[in-house]
């Protein structure tokens, strides 16, 4: 099957996850993409392949004839789309050839250069973009169909000699689950790389230190006419704490190295709130020090207002996969020629996010992160290249070899 079918196949299925559910995964649709890819898997003639309760799907290629020994290496992607944006009845549409402009989505969305440059740097290139009322799932399917694609292709050659390959693909990773019931040791990967990046060259192993916070305020509700030295208003209390948080740590007001605290949701009356942040740094001590001071402010509200009007919970969610990874080096070299092999140039950089790798890392699976070609990921502006899917296919390939020699 060719990468653009398989690609515009995988996003045709809805699953996005839901950070509000209870259960694992925590929505039922992504076991129907997880299927799918299990049913997949056996066709192309990949072994061991299982599908747990859990929507873990996963299966091996085997190694070529005498080369059984080498490290066995994993490859893993993730099935679910973002809460942010609806992932249902997604119409993707190609353009063969981008000319560089404007691209009008529907009569009332037009993606601009203006607002986005690096389309400049696609022309020419076949893109896949959005209608413009949904995300287009390029987040993780395009890598998904990027390892399925050189499954294919490595299990039809039998003369490009490789070891053991093992590939595995998640649910719920975009709300920081992905890899709660991971069973490493079962996947039995010495390492592994996530497929989960964007733009062409990316190749990355710093990720954000992660935490969430949510804080809950209760008020109290009187007559606004009577309410002098009475009222405590929920929602003050809730613009007063975020105006306490510096501006300049915001995640429009921030790149590279820097972290930041980014309001989430805000949702209340007068009488209760409710304040969703998170919070994210690479730099551990600056971590640290973000969640500290959030703590203080609260501390300080409630002396001001009362104790017990905010509830702070904070729960750190994943932390820096660097000082994982960095005691194997070869691993990032192995990457970065494989990229060069496949004519891209390597782009080392930190991620501004997280991906399943990130806890994977700490859970003795070292596992740095590859590109994908997606760009702008999360809402109705996402797009992705082809050729640079192609070339993200072939850099799989290409590392397949290079760890089988």
């Amino acid at each position: 099957m060719e990468l653009k079918e398989r690609f515009l196949k995988y996003v045709s299925f809805d699953t996005r996850s839901d950070e509000s559910s209870e259960t694992f995964p925590s929505t039922a649709k992504q076991l129907e993409l997880s299927r799918h890819l299990a049913v997949e898997m056996k066709a192309l003639g990949m072994t061991d392949v299982e599908l747990d309760a859990r929507g873990y799907a996963m299966g091996t290629i085997p190694a070529t004839p005498g080369r059984e020994d080498r490290p066995v290496i994993g490859f893993i992607a993730h099935v679910d789309t973002s809460p942010d944006m609806s992932g249902e009845n997604v119409r993707p549409r190609v353009i063969e050839h981008y000319d560089g402009e404007d691209i009008r989505l529907n009569e009332q969305v037009v993606m601009k250069v203006a607002d986005f440059p690096e389309l400049s740097r696609f022309k020419g290139h076949a893109l896949v973009v959005t209608d413009g009322t949904t995300l287009l799932g390029a987040d993780d399917k395009a890598g998904i169909a990027e390892i399925m694609t050189a499954a294919e292709y490595l299990l039809g050659h039998p003369e490009v000699a490789h070891g053991k390959i093992r590939v595995a693909f998640t649910p719920d990773e975009e709300i920081g689950r992905g890899v709660n019931f991971f069973d490493v040791e079962r996947f039995g990967a010495t390492f592994a790389y996530t497929v989960d990046g964007g733009f062409e060259g990316e190749l990355e192993y710093e990720n954000f230190n992660a935490a969430g916070a949510k804080i809950a305020i209760q008020g109290r509700n009187v007559h606004p006419g009577y309410a002098k030295d009475k009222m405590i208003n929920a929602l003050q209390v809730a613009a007063e704490l975020n105006a306490m948080l510096p501006a300049w740590q915001r995640p429009e007001h921030t790149d590279s190295y820097d972290g930041f605290y980014h309001l989430t949701a805000l949702n209340g009356t007068v009488e209760s709130a409710t304040v969703d942040y998170i919070i994210r740094d690479h730099d551990r001590r600056k971590f640290e020090e973000k969640k500290t001071y959030l703590l203080q402010a609260v501390e300080l509200l409630n002396r001001k207002h009362g104790e017990g009007v905010i509830t702070l919970t904070l729960r750190d969610q994943y932390y820096n996969m660097r000082e994982q990874v960095e005691p194997y080096p070869e691993l990032i070299a192995k990457a970065a020629d494989a990229m060069t092999e496949a004519g891209v140039t390597p782009l080392v950089r930190p991620i501004r996010g997280g991906t399943d790798g990130s806890r994977l890392s700490y859970m003795g699976l070292p596992c740095p992160n590859l590109f994908t070609g997606g760009m702008n990921f999360h809402g109705k502006f996402e797009y992705c290249s082809l050729d640079s899917m192609h070339r993200a296919m072939q850099t799989i390939i290409n590392l397949s070899k290079s760890w089988g020699k």
